[in-house]
């Protein structure tokens, strides 16, 4: 496994999860549950950004990890 797709499956894995967050927020009456989630979404985010930067900057060092 190339250390492109391995970057792919960890941005799927997760903007899964920060989705998964996302909706449990939404779902729950419980306050502090909702915020709880609320919070593990925007680390999720976060964490999804600074993947998609380590993408991108693979992509420039090594083309061949490019998606066609």
């Amino acid at each position: 496994m190339t250390v492109g797709t391995q970057i792919q499956q960890a941005i799927a894995t997760v903007q899964s999860a920060a989705a998964s967050m996302k909706t449990f927020a939404l779902e729950t009456q419980d306050q502090e549950a909702k915020q709880t989630f609320e919070q593990l979404a925007q680390t999720f985010d976060s964490a999804l950004t600074d993947l998609q930067g380590r993408e991108q900057y693979i992509q420039g060092q090594e083309p061949q990890y490019k998606q066609q």
